[in-house]
C-alpha cells in the first residue's frame, strides 16, 4: 500500500496553512476595495468572511484529526457517504487548486513586471483582453520547474522553505502595520463608510457584499487537510491547526487594509493604481512600500508551494483508490514522494498556465463555485459522521455542533447568487458557465471511465490505511472505542490494534 512519510512538523504545517492561504493580488486591489465597499465594508467583510470559513474549519478540522490521510475533504466524503461523492469532493478540489496553479504560471511574471517593464516584452498572443509576453510565460514555466524539484525529494524540503517564507512574510507584515499605524492619522481612517459608494448603501450592506470576495482571499485552509498525512503532528493538533490558519490568514488581511486606511485618507488611496503599495509610497514610505511588495512577491511563492503539493496529493489519493490511473499513486520508496503524481501536476498546471490571467480569472471565478459546493459536502460529512459512526476518535471534537452548518448555508448562498443573472456576483456569460460545466461534464466522463478494479471496501482501506480498522469499530452498533492519543508514545500504535480487536 502506498504511504506518504510523515516530514512537516507542526510549526511548518501552520505556514502549509497560513501562507497557503495569503496571496498577493489583495495588496494591489486595495483601491478597487475600498473604492467599491470603502474601508469599514473591506475591513468588516473579512472579519466576517473569516468567521463563515472559520465555521467550515472546524468541520474540517475534527474530520482530520479522525483522518489525517492525504486527500482532506475527499476522505471525509468517501467515509461519510460513498466513493462517487468522495470523487466528486476530491475532482471538485483539484478544479480549484489546479486554476490557482495555472494562474501563478504567469501571474508572477506579470508581478515583476510592475517594477521591470522589461518583462512585458516579446509578445505572443491575447486572451481574455490580457497580453501574453515571452518572458512572463519564461519565468512562470522556470517557477513549476522549481515547484517539482523541490518537491522531487519529498514534503520536508519545500514546507522548509514555505516556513521560512511564512516567517518572512510575518515579519515585513508587522513592519508594514507598525508603519501604517504609527506613522498615519486616525482621521484618515475615519469615517469608515462612505454613504456616496455603492449606491448609498448602509455599512452593513458594504460589508455584507464585500463578503464574497473575501471569501475567495481565504480559499486555501483545507490544504492542511490534503496534507494531514505528511504531518509528523499529533491528530489532535492537525485539527486545531486548520482553524489556526483560517484565523491568522483573516487577522493578516484585515490588519493590512487597516494600516493602509491608516497611512493615507482611504478615500485617496481608492484612486490609486497599487493599492496598498501605492498608498505607502505616496505616504512617503518607499521603503514600505518595496516592503509591501516583497510581501506580494512571498505570497506567490507560498501560494504556489502549498497548492502545488495539494493538487498532487489530492490526484495521488484518487488513484489510491482506483478512480484515477495507479501509476498516479505510486511513492519513491526514498524520499516518500509521489512522483508520477506531481510530474502530472506540473503537466496540467504547464498546459493550462499558458492561457494567461486573461483567460484563467475564468478558472478561479468558478472555483468560488466549486469551493462553496465542497463546503456544504463538508459540512454534510461532518454531520453524516456524527450519525454514522459516534464512536469514533475524535481527538479535536467540535463543542457547539451547529456552528459549522453555518458556513454550509453560506456556502449554499453563494452558489446562488454565482449562478442566478442579475446578482451583480454572477459568473460572466457565457464563458465561465460554460467552463463549470464542461469541468463538472469532464469528471463525469473520468468517473464512469474509470476501471473499477478495487471493491469500495477495498478502496476504503487503501484510502484510510490503518485507520480502516478504526472505523470499523466505530459505528453505532459498537460499543464506544477509547480515544488514544497520536502523541501517546511508541507503543500507541500496538495499544490501538488492541482496542480494537476488543471491541
Amino acid at each position: 500500500m502506498s504511504q506518504l512519510k510523515k516530514t512537516i512538523g507542526p510549526m511548518a504545517l501552520v505556514a502549509v496553512g497560513a501562507a497557503g492561504i495569503i496571496g498577493s493580488s489583495f495588496l494591489y486591489l486595495t483601491s478597487d476595495f475600498f473604492a467599491e465597499f470603502g474601508l469599514g465594508g473591506t475591513v468588516f467583510g473579512m472579519i466576517l468572511a473569516t468567521v463563515f470559513a472559520g465555521c467550515v474549519a472546524l468541520a474540517i478540522s475534527e474530520l482530520t484529526s479522525s483522518f489525517p490521510r492525504a486527500g482532506g475533504e475527499l476522505v471525509f466524503s468517501y467515509v461519510a457517504f460513498n466513493r462517487g461523492t468522495g470523487f466528486i469532493v476530491g475532482w471538485l478540489l483539484i478544479g480549484i487548486f489546479t486554476g490557482i496553479v495555472a494562474f501563478y504560471v504567469t501571474a508572477a511574471g506579470f508581478l515583476v513586471s510592475t517594477v521591470a517593464p522589461g518583462m512585458n516584452s516579446i509578445p505572443l498572443y491575447s486572451i481574455g483582453g490580457k497580453t501574453v509576453f515571452l518572458p512572463v510565460l519564461a519565468l512562470g514555466i522556470v517557477l513549476m520547474l522549481f515547484m517539482l524539484a523541490i518537491n522531487w525529494f519529498g514534503a520536508s524540503l519545500s514546507f522548509r522553505l514555505q516556513l521560512v517564507l511564512f516567517l518572512a512574510m510575518v515579519v515585513i507584515g508587522i513592519v508594514v502595520v507598525a508603519v501604517g499605524f504609527g506613522a498615519g492619522s486616525i482621521d484618515n481612517f475615519w469615517p469608515m463608510f462612505d454613504a456616496s459608494l455603492a449606491d448609498g448603501s448602509s455599512p452593513l450592506s458594504q460589508s455584507v457584499s464585500f463578503i464574497l470576495p473575501a471569501l475567495g482571499f481565504l480559499t486555501g485552509f483545507s490544504i492542511v487537510a490534503v496534507m494531514a498525512e505528511e504531518a509528523a503532528v499529533p491528530a489532535g493538533r492537525i485539527g486545531k491547526i486548520v482553524v489556526v490558519a483560517v484565523m491568522i490568514a483573516g487577522a493578516f488581511y484585515t490588519v493590512i487594509f487597516a494600516a493602509t486606511g491608516f497611512v493615507l485618507p482611504w478615500q485617496e488611496t481608492a484612486g490609486l493604481d497599487s493599492g496598498t503599495i501605492d498608498a505607502f509610497k505616496v505616504a512617503g514610505f518607499p521603503v514600505i512600500s518595496w516592503a509591501a511588495f516583497s510581501i506580494g512577491v512571498i505570497g506567490i511563492l507560498t501560494t504556489f508551494i502549498a497548492v502545488f503539493s495539494s493538487v498532487s496529493r489530492l490526484i495521488f489519493s484518487l488513484a489510491r483508490v482506483g478512480l484515477l490511473p495507479r501509476i498516479l499513486s505510486r511513492v519513491d520508496e526514498k524520499t516518500g514522494a509521489p512522483r508520477p503524481a506531481l510530474i502530472f501536476t506540473a503537466l496540467v498546471g504547464l498546459g493550462l498556465g499558458w492561457i494567461g490571467p486573461g483567460g484563467l480569472v475564468w478558472f478561479l471565478d468558478i472555483g468560488g463555485v466549486n469551493v462553496s459546493l465542497v463546503w456544504i459536502f463538508t459540512v454534510g460529512a461532518f454531520y453524516r459522521m456524527r450519525y454514522k459512526y459516534p464512536h469514533l476518535e475524535r481527538p479535536y471534537r467540535v463543542r457547539f455542533v451547529w456552528v459549522p452548518a453555518i458556513g454550509a448555508i453560506v456556502g449554499a448562498a453563494l452558489i446562488v447568487v454565482s449562478l442566478i443573472p442579475g446578482t451583480g456576483m454572477e459568473l460572466r456569460w457565457p464563458a465561465e458557465y460554460i467552463m463549470l460545466v464542461a469541468w463538472w461534464a469532464l469528471g463525469a466522463v473520468l468517473w464512469f471511465a474509470a476501471p473499477r478494479r478495487q471493491t469500495p471496501e477495498e478502496s476504503l482501506r487503501g484510502l484510510l490505511g490503518d485507520h480502516h480498522d478504526l472505523l470499523a469499530a466505530a459505528g453505532r452498533d459498537r460499543a464506544p472505542v477509547p480515544a488514544v492519543s497520536d502523541d501517546s508514545g511508541p507503543d500507541a500504535g500496538n495499544r490501538r490494534d488492541q482496542l480494537v480487536g476488543e471491541s
